[in-house]
């Protein structure tokens, strides 16, 4: 990369940071239009112009700490994708950052590229858009590795808002700079699975497997078995999609097996939630609810795990019609709500779903039909989430034939066929 890239982009930057305007860094040295040239990188001034704006913002230039910078900033960048203390990151992010701050560095815009990464993993989602819509300002100068992450952290960025489309966008710019770049296996091998799991999300079922199988492939050669196990849950979840449930059996097992192996509780309640689910698929309530005690069972799941697996029980003990169990995971998951009202948007969904089966267990039938109908179907509709949708509107179809109302019936079975239709789209 060259030198006149670095600089001009580097000056820009430290000097927004400092929150220094282009007057005050030019006054005494260039004219504004001058500094305006070099920041935008338009011209290549010379050493002594560049010694004097960097001396005015505080900057050694001084390349003897560059190998040192650099070795410290492949220590974080990996840091930032497997499962670190979020402290141990902290304290790296700002050794290098003081080191960054009085050198000129050819590793300066790849950690500002990394930083969108860090605040991600840190939970400063205002941080990272922050970053991405300064860095946005230089992108034009960026080589094809700068690109690389640019692009797989805006894609990250992207599916932490639940926008999937707009990350795959960004993931496949990212996979296109893969053939300009070296890049270790493992790397390639960490897209592939981001890929695989944003497709799982758009329900792109057969894209999820491939790119799925692709990052097992060199997981497998590393003996990588957490990442393994990720894969194989994605894998498990996709083929559950498409009806092969002894490949889903097979691929939840396997990922069980490596969690136990590895000690990690988090692929272990993962997978138990999708063995739950993928038994409820199948109609085999008794093995479903086993797996989802497994995980309420778990003193180290999350409130959300558990909500999960509380609002799963209810509707697998009324399908069993053990009623009573069912009205006691009803005032468990009620419990849980309460705890977890500053996780409103998580917690809604399993709102629905616990209040939908108490009106029925309490025979409060009008109460039901006008929550499902006012409340809980706009809801899904509006998440598109056929899959409950279907679920949920059977149960009402289910509810009118009981009684009779075969008119209301056929209307809710046609809103369920419509749901359906829409998840079958592989």
């Amino acid at each position: 990369m060259g030198e006149l890239i670095e600089i001009g982009s580097f000056i820009k930057l430290q000097r927004t940071k400092q929150e220094m305007t282009q007057g005050d860094l030019a006054k005494g040295i260039v004219s504004l239009s001058y500094l305006s040239k070099i920041e935008n990188l338009k011209t290549e001034a010379s050493p002594e112009i560049i010694q004097m704006l960097c001396t005015r913002l505080g900057i050694q230039i001084d390349n003897s700490l560059d190998a040192t910078i650099q070795e410290k900033c492949k220590k974080w960048y990996s840091m930032l994708f497997e499962v670190n203390d979020k402290k141990d990151i902290i304290a790296t992010y700002n050794e290098i950052q003081n080191l960054m701050d009085t050198n000129l560095t050819e590793s300066l815009l790849l950690f500002e590229i990394h930083k969108i990464r860090y605040y991600l993993i840190l939970g400063d989602f205002d941080e990272a858009l922050i970053k991405i819509n300064e860095l946005n300002e230089i992108s034009g100068t960026f080589d094809n590795l700068h690109l690389f992450y640019w692009y797989k952290f805006r894609g990250n960025y992207c599916s932490i808002l639940t926008d999937f489309s707009t990350a795959i966008y960004f993931y496949k710019l990212a996979e296109e700079k893969l053939n300009k770049i070296e890049m270790e296996e493992h790397e390639i091998a960490d897209l592939q699975y981001t890929i695989g799991v944003t497709h799982s999300k758009l329900r792109n079922t057969l894209e999820a497997i491939d790119y799925s199988n692709l990052a097992l492939e060199v997981f497998m050669k590393q003996y990588n078995f957490i990442r393994c196990a990720q894969c194989h849950i994605i894998l498990g979840i996709s083929y559950r999609r498409i009806r092969m449930y002894d490949k889903a059996i097979k691929n939840l097992n396997l990922a069980l097996h490596l969690g136990q192996l590895s000690n990690n509780n988090q692929i272990i309640l993962l997978t138990h939630q999708n063995l739950g689910h993928l038994y409820s698929t199948r109609g085999d309530s008794n093995e479903s609810i086993k797996h989802f005690q497994e995980v309420i069972q778990d003193d180290t799941a999350q409130t959300i795990d558990n909500l999960n697996s509380v609002a799963s029980l209810v509707r697998e003990y009324y399908n069993v019609q053990d009623y009573e169990n069912a009205k006691k995971f009803v005032e468990q998951g009620r419990e849980l709500i309460r705890q977890d009202s500053d996780r409103e948007p998580y917690s809604k969904h399993y709102y629905y779903v616990i209040n939908t089966y108490n009106y029925l267990l309490n025979d409060e039938f009008e109460k039901f039909e006008k929550f499902v109908i006012q409340d809980f179907i706009p809801y899904l509709n509006k998440q598109k989430d056929f899959a409950t949708l279907s679920i949920y509107s059977e149960l009402l179809a289910n509810h009118y034939e009981k009684f009779g109302k075969y008119k209301k019936a056929s209307k809710y079975y046609q809103v369920a066929n419509f749901a359906y239709k829409q998840i079958t789209n592989i």
